[in-house]
């Protein structure tokens, strides 16, 4: 018999229930140990129970949980600042989640265009396998059929094109394109990574047809490729990039980004959340950059991403009949599987070891950033088990 949850019945959860975590690890309510490199979808970025994440909240929520920005919110200016100081920014807005943040990214796109007297400039050309959250907006920019169903009709705006086709794009581009959406590193689409080259064209393309270039760095960014952010690794800037996840490190926060003239017909009035940079959310962000921006942060996930790569790449040519490819950059990596991908993610968390199925048969496996060599290296040695496992199922069931 089924049992009925009072939950909407939207997630396959696994029957997992942690109770605590610390680091790289999670723990069961029964005392079972797990290697979390899953990070929420990314989002734990320093790991679980992080000390200095810990004391930022508990300090600031002894003082002010909420204010609604109708009054200056200091955080926001501390936390705005360094974000641009650190990116190709001038201006940002603060949101509850990745989703919000790629709404506030569209929105600040073709206001722009209006605000420059093309109100006819409004379609975006976006990218087939692209996944840019769970709105009706962002819905119909990921334009994929299993999200866009029995919702009524796509919003309008939006021109998928083939992920890395140059040609597509070109095409694609009218009187009334206002900006090109893209993701450096597709997420949910099988942790797909764009070209140094591809991205470099359509930053050249922006260019030429005055249109804006929107990142979509909310799974990418902040550090999980060993840069702040995946574009720095093409040498481009975009005019508008959306972030959240990682920002956050587990409390909910997102952030838009964007150059003071593509922000310029954002005035007030034009956009608002009731949530937004909130005091508490604002804390903690301002403690993740703490970490993420001291030195010698970032080659740190450079190099055990390095390690992280090297093993998996052994693995994969050690196990040629479950693991097909190893994908993306630093620690935002893929398992394309030659088994299912359902398969293979039991056989993992059989090791007690967390990861994230994606588009295209992958596997995610996102650690933390504050992971070490040894624990990349333990996680390692649980994929080979799994790996082993299933390849000795195959054997039986092949003999």
């Amino acid at each position: 018999m089924t049992e009925v949850t009072p939950l909407y019945d939207t997630y396959m959860r696994a029957p997992l229930r942690f109770e605590r975590g610390e680091g790289v690890w999670l723990t069961t309510e029964d005392g079972n140990r797990y290697l979390d490199f899953a990070a929420g979808v990314a989002v734990n970025s320093l790991g679980h129970a992080h000390p200095h994440l810990v004391a930022a909240l508990k300090e600031q929520a002894e003082k002010i949980w909420h204010l609604s920005n109708l009054y200056e919110i200091p955080g926001q200016e501390k936390l705005a600042t360094r974000l641009t100081a650190h990116t190709f920014a001038d201006k940002v807005f603060f949101t509850n989640s990745g989703a919000e943040a790629l709404e506030c990214a569209i929105k600040t796109a073709r206001r722009y265009q209006f605000s420059k007297g093309r109100p006819e400039r409004f379609h975006i050309i976006t990218f087939e396998g692209a996944f840019h959250g769970r709105t009706l907006a962002t819905i119909a920019a990921g334009g994929q059929a299993k999200y866009l169903e029995g919702f009524g009709p796509k919003a309008p705006g939006f021109v998928q094109v083939p992920f890395g086709d140059l040609t597509a794009v070109k095409d694609a581009i009218t009187d009334e394109t206002a900006a090109i959406l893209i993701e450096p590193i597709q997420g949910e689409g099988g942790i797909r990574l764009a070209s140094k080259e591809f991205m470099q064209a359509l930053r050249q393309l922006c260019d030429e047809f005055g249109l804006l270039l929107i990142c979509d760095e909310v799974q990418c960014g902040i550090g999980r490729t060993g840069k702040l952010f995946a574009h720095e690794w093409s040498g481009i800037t975009p005019d508008i990039m959306a972030v959240a996840k990682g920002i956050g490190g587990g409390f909910p926060l997102g952030a838009c980004l964007a150059t003071a003239e593509a922000a310029s017909g954002m005035v007030a009035g034009t956009h608002g959340s009731t949530y937004g940079g909130n005091p508490l959310a604002m804390a903690v962000g301002n403690a993740v950059l703490d970490v993420v921006l001291a030195d010698g942060f970032l080659e740190h996930v450079r190099d055990v991403a390095l390690i992280f790569r090297q093993g998996l790449a052994s693995l994969a040519d050690r196990y040629p009949d479950v693991i097909e490819e190893i994908r993306g950059d630093g620690l935002m990596l893929g398992l394309k599987a030659v088994v299912p991908a359902a398969d293979l993610l039991k056989a993992i968390r059989a090791e007690k070891m967390l990861a994230v199925p994606a588009g295209e048969n992958v596997i995610r496996l996102l650690p933390p950033l504050v992971t070490s060599a040894d624990e990349a290296r333990e996680g390692l040695a649980r994929l080979e088990r799994a790996a082993e496992h299933l390849t000795r199922i195959e054997q039986r069931a092949s003999a």
